[in-house]
């Protein structure tokens, strides 16, 4: 069975996906303390890569993982909420779900550590 929301195509579909994009972009920032946190840790580390002297290809992976971190959290809190939206009863699975997204993000958060102190420390 195919789902009802899939046969716009061409620029149709870029925009209506564009659209939902943005929408799940705002619900992050105004639902997401975390995303928040996120979007104002890149609000200063972006910056940042700018002002070290590395080379284009040090800047773009400072760059990239903390982006990769934003994309992560994106994730995390989506698999919260589709857990949510199953059920708000305790479950193992639903825990093991929620932690698991919660280890990405750590393992996320330590990438940023590890390889912007490789890079300006190295």
């Amino acid at each position: 069975m195919t789902s009802p929301f899939k046969g716009q195509t061409g620029l149709k579909r870029i925009l209506n996906a564009s659209g939902y994009s943005l929408d799940g972009l705002t619900a992050a920032f105004k639902g997401e303390a975390a995303f928040r946190q996120l979007v104002l840790l890149n609000v200063v580390l972006i910056p940042l890569s700018f002002v070290f002297h590395v080379s284009r290809g040090e800047r773009a992976i400072l760059i990239a993982v903390c982006l990769l971190a934003l994309i992560v959290e994106l994730l995390n809190s989506a698999i919260e909420a589709a857990i949510d939206r199953i059920s708000l009863d305790r479950h193992p699975l639903s825990k093991n779900a929620k932690d698991m997204g919660s280890a990405a993000q750590f393992v996320a958060l330590t990438m940023i550590a590890v390889v912007w102190g490789l890079i300006l420390l190295g």
